[in-house]
């Protein structure tokens, strides 16, 4: 069952590729056009972000390879956008922001390190950010950890982690894990604490984040207190569930997207079954509580459900929310979207429950 349904879902892959190129990629201006009809579903905080990114008027990612995707506008930037056209600073300010080169099991790893106001040592957040395993940076995604290190207070600790083609699977959770092994050991150094360490990813971070909590378990180091898991990428290896169907098309995150990142990540036949790469086949025993956050207009949508009931079959603790009318990427949109202030809320409260601040 299992090759077949890899197989299915390749030929579902292809098939929503097709589809896509044929009603997406001739439209001429994306700001003249109506948008894809589940983003006209979204909220009007959501849609004048996915409008700004529509205005673009930009080759789908998926169309071109991974050197020109780094190059096109982002979600981030259509975001910054919106801010600008508000008045808004563009940056949330945080206490203070240093960075750090650790060394990783493929040459030195970049972490980004942001600290809220308060005296140490504080709690910390690893913080694993999306795009596919193929693009964005920590700058694309730094709205999310500064929203958090003040929300939550606590440090939080971005990867660089390398990134497909040119370091597939396995090479980001090799790095995501040795990352979370640097903190354990050095948290004092940065004015955290040790025993109080927390995971929080989004999209491809997710699937990160996740695979971080089942290496430490199975590795016999101490587990993080808590995971945080927004829209995670949970496998890609089982028959694609509703929402890939019903959000096919969806801006910023399509079906044929995802189809995209996996052919640049998974490089080797059989990678789709390892369970670093989908999480949801690994055992979800002793695994450390959670919280699953969705988005209700993303193809992801459901891979968030369907962890959700793999973990708590093992009887880990899970907690999950869908957020109605915002899609994919909505969680770092704070300064625009109000569903996004309330995920962030909502996320913070889970880990300062973990810290014992709450």
């Amino acid at each position: 069952m299992k090759n077949t349904a890899s197989t299915s879902r390749k030929a579902f892959f292809v098939a929503g590729a097709t589809l896509a190129a044929a009603s997406i990629l001739p439209r001429g201006a994306f700001a003249a056009a109506p948008l894809p009809l589940q983003d006209q579903k979204a909220d009007a905080d959501m849609q004048r972000v996915i409008a700004a990114l529509a205005a673009f008027n930009a080759p789908a990612f998926f169309s071109t390879t991974p050197r020109i995707a780094r190059e096109l506008p982002s979600f981030a930037d259509a975001y910054q956008a919106v801010l600008a056209m508000d008045g808004k600073p563009g940056v949330e300010a945080v206490a203070t922001t240093m960075h750090k080169i650790i060394e990783g099991p493929g040459g030195p790893i970049l972490l980004r390190i942001h600290t809220p106001a308060g005296t140490g040592p504080m709690p910390v957040t690893m913080y694993y950010h999306g795009g596919g395993f193929v693009f964005a940076n920590l700058d694309t995604y730094d709205a999310t950890p500064r929203a958090i290190a003040n929300a939550a207070g606590t440090i939080t600790v971005s990867v660089a982690y390398r990134q497909a083609p040119e370091h597939p699977f396995p090479a980001a959770p090799d790095d995501a894990f040795a990352a979370y092994r640097w903190v354990l050991a050095n948290a004092a150094a940065i004015g955290g604490d040790s025993k109080r360490v927390a995971l929080l990813g989004e999209s491809a971070g997710g699937n990160l984040a996740a695979g971080v909590a089942i290496a430490a378990r199975d590795r016999g180091i101490p587990l993080p207190v808590h995971q945080v898991l927004v829209y995670p990428v949970t496998t890609y290896s089982e028959t694609p569930p509703p929402s890939y169907v019903e959000n096919a098309l969806t801006l910023p995150l399509s079906t044929p997207g995802l189809a995209w990142f996996g052919k640049y990540y998974l490089s080797k036949p059989g990678d789709a079954l390892k369970p670093l790469a989908s999480v949801i086949r690994a055992s979800a025993k002793g695994l450390p509580p959670t919280t699953i956050l969705n988005a209700d207009l993303d193809p992801l949508r459901d891979d968030g459900a369907a962890y959700e009931a793999h973990l708590r079959s093992a009887g880990v603790t899970v907690n999950r929310k869908v957020y109605m009318g915002v899609t994919h990427e909505f969680f770092g949109m704070s300064g625009v979207v109000a569903k996004s202030r309330v995920a962030i809320a909502d996320a913070a409260a889970a880990l300062k429950r973990s810290f014992g601040t709450a």
